[in-house]
């Protein structure tokens, strides 16, 4: 592993992927780690070696070239303690090139001609022995991930947006990775949307509680405490062990060591707590007369998109317009590349600067003087 890492790391470049499963666990559960640079591909095994060594690759001044990264960066946090310095995502990068979400195997095929193996997508990573077809299945994912990446930096160079590709890949590294927040724990019961006062209040109190206790046992919510039986100690607010068991969904594996006494103490808790002041609005309204501008836009946005050949979910979606239209100062379309593309000729049109006509079956949007 060393040896891995020390070479790795004197290359300008590498690629990473990982399979993981996190069916029974809270964090997920690595299973193997592909690592490759230069002409070398590495196969990592996490249950048999550490993989804490590999945060100095992570560390260091290489580029670190994933596909559809968002979980891997969970992953290799998870598991090293680090994610990577300086990263580049293929899939957001033929994002910029019109293609919507390739898949790896997509790009593969379009680009360099490549046809990945069809893999059995339910294959169990963590079972032992990996069988050779497995391991050369689980090796091609980053097997050509370099010669992928100098060909989409190619085609990006032409079209002056490889700036563009490498901006919105770092905003990955600024996004929550992780299990979610225990205080907002409570907005992925279902059943629980409908209660009211008291009941709201303790089902949040005993939903936060379950997140932190899955989280320190590394299991799935659910093994805690099911959803129906969150709602059911909301609603019936028991004081003794007795009347928790008594619960439509709780049995006598959730409240097994001190679990039972936790939870009470959960809807004690709920209980002291003043019923929540009814939530303003995330976001400010948007002022009636912008309303019918949203529609046009975002029309004209999904046009743009295909005239630069953009995924237009990359470029623009319409809450980043409703974000623009209300002047927040925030949004994805007042910064960077889209506010040059988009941002700032919205902001022409709403101001009376543009406006927008249909050309030869196409929306676009034209200079014009603003009225006097």
């Amino acid at each position: 592993m060393a040896e891995v890492v020390a070479a790795a790391t004197q290359s300008d470049r590498y690629a990473i992927d990982t399979e993981f499963h996190r069916e029974r666990t809270y964090y997920p559960q690595v299973a193997l780690v592909q690592l490759a640079w230069d002409d070398e591909v590495v196969l990592i095994d996490p249950l048999a070696i550490d993989l804490r060594p590999l945060a100095e690759l992570l560390d260091g001044p290489g580029l670190c070239l994933l596909h559809a990264g968002t979980q891997d960066l969970e992953v290799l946090e998870q598991a090293t303690g680090s994610v990577p310095k300086r990263l580049l995502d293929t899939q957001i990068a033929a994002g910029f090139l019109g293609i919507s979400s390739g898949s790896l195997a997509t790009l593969l095929d379009t680009f360099l001609g490549v046809q990945l193996a069809k893999g059995d997508r339910l294959t169990d990573w963590l079972r032992r022995p990996l069988t050779d077809d497995q391991l050369r299945y689980a090796a091609a994912d980053v097997d050509n991930l370099i010669e992928l990446c100098d060909v989409l930096n190619q085609k990006l160079e032409e079209l002056d947006r490889v700036s563009w590709a490498a901006e919105e890949s770092q905003l990955l590294l600024d996004k929550p990775r992780g299990g979610r927040p225990p205080d907002e724990a409570i907005g992925r019961v279902k059943e629980a949307r409908s209660l009211k006062g008291k009941a709201a209040v303790v089902a949040k109190a005993v939903a936060a509680w379950r997140e932190r206790r899955a989280a320190e046992l590394d299991v799935p919510v659910r093994q805690v405490l099911p959803d129906l039986a969150v709602v059911g100690v909301a609603q019936q607010r028991p004081t003794n062990v007795s009347q928790l068991l008594e619960l439509r969904g709780v049995d006598k594996r959730h409240t097994k060591n001190d679990a039972a006494e936790q939870i009470l103490a959960a809807v004690k808790e709920g209980l002291a707590a003043e019923p929540e002041a009814k939530k303003a609005p995330r976001q400010p309204d948007l002022p009636k007369e912008l309303r019918p501008v949203v529609t046009l836009v975002t029309s004209w946005i999904s046009q743009l998109a295909r005239d630069h050949k953009l995924d237009p979910a990359l470029l623009a979606t319409r809450a980043d317009v409703e974000s623009l239209l209300r002047g927040e100062k925030t949004g994805r379309l007042c910064s960077g590349w889209r506010a040059d593309l988009a941002g700032e000729p919205i902001n022409q049109l709403v101001g009376g600067r543009a406006a927008l006509a249909f050309d030869d079956g196409r929306l676009v949007l034209e200079s014009r003087q603003p009225p006097t």
